[in-house]
């Protein structure tokens, strides 16, 4: 599948998904030594992170735009690079969030899902990084599957965490602060599983 000039594509690709990783360990490394009065210092580590994403993404975006002939399809190339870019730009969300809020104490649930994203992607990192030669991967499809899984976890611990906050708190405020926070949380991993589905589509069109 990979001519020799198309490997910038497939690094570029893996590039991205370690930034995702990089942002994911930065807000697990900030919920669980959770310090309110120092997330303005850590939103800027998390920018520099988000930043070096969308440069990497830019610079997929122009490679397509001179190029004669793509290893895969132009428009799979563009969705993916966008799916991998998202990943890293709602986890920097979900720090936003913490901040705009003024939220002063992590809750259990929140911790968890974060571990979650954390999984996530470095799933996600592995899917990417077998794309480049997927017709020899005996991994792919497994690596697919346990981000499926993962992201069906998820979702179970997103409504359990739902329905915690909306039965037990009486602080509309926090209901409301929290509520945004778990959906951000959780739409992290949906889009940890919307580029492994990508990658997976593009396998099965290229097949």
């Amino acid at each position: 599948m990979a001519r020799k000039n198309d490997a910038f594509y497939f690094d570029a690709f893996c590039t991205c998904a370690d930034y995702s990783c990089q942002a994911a360990e930065l807000l697990s490394q900030i919920a669980h030594d959770f310090d309110p009065d120092a997330l303005e210092e850590r939103i800027d580590e998390m920018h520099a992170i988000e930043q070096a994403a969308d440069e990497k993404k830019h610079e997929i975006q122009d490679a397509l735009v001179t190029a004669f002939v793509t290893p895969i399809e132009r428009e799979d190339i563009a969705m993916l690079s966008d799916y991998l870019d998202t990943v890293t730009d709602r986890i920097e969300g979900v720090l936003h969030r913490l901040y705009f809020d003024n939220v002063r104490e992590m809750r259990p649930d929140a911790l968890r899902m974060v571990e979650m994203i954390v999984r996530g992607c470095k799933v996600m990192r592995e899917v990417v990084g077998e794309l480049a030669q997927f017709k020899k991967s005996k991994k792919l499809r497994d690596y697919v599957v346990e981000l499926n899984s993962i992201e069906e976890e998820a979702d179970a611990l997103y409504m359990h965490a739902m329905r915690e906050l909306h039965t037990t708190c009486t602080d509309p405020l926090v209901v409301f602060t929290w509520h945004e926070i778990y959906s951000f949380l959780e739409y992290c991993v949906d889009y940890c599983e919307h580029v492994a589905d990508t990658v997976d589509t593009i396998v099965m069109k290229n097949s």
